[in-house]
């Protein structure tokens, strides 16, 4: 199997995606320090953003933010298993960064489709004042959006930026693997672990609120907040497109 997204390594590495079971409480418990050196969403974010290129095997996309990601934690020492998987991931890139992007080994992924028709997409009505929005995390980020050179996000889907909104989906930590202050919100969790990560406009940021943290929880969420809606930068590399600032982090009903 291919190395999958770092943050779920990170996950996997603790054995929590198995073993914990208690659900998730929205500001809940005091956020422990984040791993991360700078502790920031974009570094955390780059995470995920080298792994996306790195499992598509764009490797000389992946290559410079993967030794930025190593620059970054060098000076924490609680790191080394992470710096060491970064490290075996950047020799894997520059040893292989002439070769042409492909599908992850063992996927029966189909290649990109080609970029959908702008008019082919349906636009999200304007939100109403007070509006709670609960909407499928594809159905937010209903657009192609190129990662690697960025595109204009469309006009309807800015006009969300501020709105609370209801999101479904799965839980992968981006500071660590227990008192969770920040995280990202897949539809997937079988895609991940399969060296599939979704891409750009499928990925939300949810921070919770300052000094509180959530549990891991393995299965479905909903996670309720205000949307922010911004192409979100780190180094030159664009890693992120939507953030929530959660207020509520409970289990889906099954």
């Amino acid at each position: 199997m291919r190395v999958t997204a770092s943050a779920l390594m990170l996950l996997m590495s603790a054995g929590l995606a198995s073993a914990q079971t208690a659900p998730p409480v929205a500001a809940a418990s005091p956020a422990a320090p984040a791993a991360s050196a700078s502790g920031n969403m974009p570094d955390a974010a780059l995470e995920i953003r080298a792994s996306q290129a790195f499992n598509k095997g764009d490797y000389a996309l992946a290559l410079p933010m993967l030794k930025k990601l190593v620059a970054d934690l060098k000076t924490d020492s609680a790191q080394a298993d992470k710096i060491g998987m970064f490290q075996e991931q950047i020799r894997v890139c520059e040893k292989n960064k002439s070769a042409p992007a492909v599908a992850s080994v063992g996927s029966s992924a189909p290649a990109p489709a080609a970029p959908a028709d702008k008019a082919a997409r349906t636009p999200h009505p304007a939100p109403k004042p007070g509006e709670v929005l609960e909407m499928g995390i594809k159905d937010l980020g209903n657009f192609e959006f190129d990662a690697e050179n960025g595109s204009p996000i469309p006009d309807d889907v800015k006009a969300l930026s501020g709105t609370t909104v209801r999101l479904r989906g799965y839980m992968i930590p981006m500071d660590q693997a227990e008192n969770i202050s920040k995280f990202a919100l897949v539809p997937s969790l079988f895609n991940c672990c399969y060296g599939q990560p979704p891409q750009i406009q499928h990925t939300i940021v949810v921070t919770c609120p300052k000094g509180k943290a959530v549990n891991y929880y393995p299965d479905e969420i909903i996670v309720e907040g205000k949307l922010t809606v911004d192409t979100v930068k780190d180094d030159g590399f664009i890693v992120g497109i939507f953030s929530i600032e959660t207020s509520s982090v409970k289990p889906a009903p099954k």
